[in-house]
């Protein structure tokens, strides 16, 4: 296909993957080239099916109320969609609760950020569904070349042209086998294959020295295992999460997912790693910041194995840097910018960031001489404030030549810890903080004369002994 719309003068885009974040990249491009074509690994399943391709599948997705936004203006009416399928709104800490060193978070009637929590499998059928249709009612072409892989790019230190492509073992269509390789040529290549992206090696082929990169890796892994209530006292009205501090380096959530299961999803940070067996998961359940979780296990039923998950560091590549922009080529999602998945960012900054490279495109006429470095920064902006939450948690426990921070990046975190705690029990500090946490706000919002006010001054109380069960008014909150 790239040969022929090549040929035919046409402005023609290539995608490298086909997952969610490849998805929305085709959504940012709808309308501004004349054709796209999407080169996916994989083979799609039937229905809402799990995919070898996505090794972080079976775990805990949330979307965040910033992400959702983003995926709304790319795409509208997915997020009906996606509950259509059976996913759940939950607003913290209203439906989401949590516990920190103080206690539990009051659960105040605070609705500023519905975030939807469901299975990887619907996520992606779902979008997948709502782009193709999108796409078939646009002047765009798309083309998915499913077990087909990308094994480089070509063009030069300069500039990327196009991308080069072979079918994957044991993937090849029916009928006459296609070529080993062949060449995808393109006005502009955009890399969404996620965390095992090549784009620094392929870098380093086309002459170009890598992308700095950046890694904090707390050593977290985690194991998530899906249940079925056996009654009430397995499916609370709201989600729960108790999450690990330095004293008690393990922690826990659970949380509603469609077709009335739930997600039970246990971490623990360099060397408390939750097992996978039956026993060793449930044993370990007990040994978290509180007894809670646990107690759940006996008003549940298991509905599927316990899956494991290690690769969890921070990585970030500064593909926006000066000197590291290649013309023609942008990156996004985790190919990008990867997060620890136990914050449950991954998912929203990839819509943010395609939707930082349709505004792009919107805004200087499509694509033109300097699209690769403008989109780059700012994907990289859509990043910032998901990377700097997820790095200041992480850090404390890091090692490596990464995981010393600054002076600056110190003050930032006692304040910012200081804070989280005082939102126990304070809805104002918790209203700025979720503002961040949930990618609607920059991290400035922290900073802000009144928060910093009531973040300094006023004491830090205890928060609950047990989750609440009580919702608060916010015009009865303290």
């Amino acid at each position: 296909m790239g040969e022929t719309a090549e040929a035919a003068g046409e402005r023609h885009a290539v995608v490298i993957g086909g997952g969610l974040a490849g998805m929305l990249a085709v959504t940012a491009l709808l309308g501004h080239v004349d054709a796209v074509t999407v080169v996916e690994r994989d083979r799609y399943p039937t229905g809402h099916a799990f995919r070898k391709g996505v090794p972080q599948a079976r775990h805990l997705h949330v979307f965040l109320s910033g992400g959702l936004r983003a995926l709304e203006e790319l795409l509208p009416g997915t997020g009906r969609a996606l509950t259509d399928a059976g996913a759940r709104t939950l607003y913290p800490p209203r439906d989401l609760v949590t516990r920190t060193v103080l206690g539990w978070q009051h659960r105040f009637d605070e609705r500023r950020h519905g975030c939807l929590s469901v299975t990887r499998p619907v996520i992606d059928g779902v979008v997948r569904d709502c782009v193709l249709r999108t796409a078939a009612g646009s002047a765009t072409r798309l083309e998915v070349l499913e077990a087909t892989e990308a094994v480089g790019l070509t063009g030069d230190a300069g500039r990327v042209t196009g991308v080069r492509v072979r079918a994957r073992k044991g993937g090849g269509r029916t009928g006459a086998a296609p070529p080993a390789e062949r060449t995808l040529h393109a006005a502009l290549v955009v890399d969404a294959s996620g965390r095992t992206s090549k784009a620094p090696q392929w870098y380093t082929e086309l002459g170009r020295p890598a992308p700095r990169q950046e890694t904090v890796d707390a050593g977290l892994a985690y194991a998530t295992r899906m249940f079925r209530p056996t009654g009430p006292a397995g499916a609370p009205d709201m989600g729960v999460n108790v999450p690990g501090w330095p004293g008690c380096p393990r922690g826990a959530v659970y949380v509603p997912v469609e077709d009335g299961t739930w997600l039970l999803t246990a971490a623990g940070v360099r060397g408390p790693h939750p097992p996978t067996d039956d026993q060793g998961f449930a044993d370990f359940t007990a040994t978290i910041g509180d007894p809670y979780i646990h107690g759940l296990l006996s008003h549940v039923d298991p509905v599927s194995p316990v899956y494991g998950f290690r690769d969890t560091a921070n990585r970030r590549r500064h593909f926006e840097r000066p000197g590291a922009v290649l013309e023609g080529f942008v990156v996004l999602g985790d190919a990008n910018c990867t997060f620890n998945p136990v914050y449950g960012q991954g998912m929203s900054v990839a819509a943010l960031g395609a939707l930082a490279l349709r505004r792009t495109l919107d805004s200087g006429g499509g694509l033109r001489p300097g699209l690769a470095h403008e989109a780059q920064r700012a994907v990289a902006r859509a990043s910032d404030a998901a990377w700097s939450t997820a790095v200041g948690a992480d850090r404390p426990y890091a090692d490596g030549p990464d995981a010393r921070a600054g002076l600056g990046e110190r003050l930032t975190s006692w304040y910012v810890q200081r804070l989280v705690l005082g939102a126990v029990v304070d809805p104002v500090l918790g209203a700025a903080f979720r503002d961040v946490l949930c990618l609607t706000a920059p991290p400035s919002r922290l900073m802000a004369p009144r928060t910093v006010l009531r973040t300094l001054l006023l004491p830090l109380r205890p928060g609950l002994r047990a989750p609440p069960t009580a919702v608060i008014p916010l015009d009865r909150a303290a």
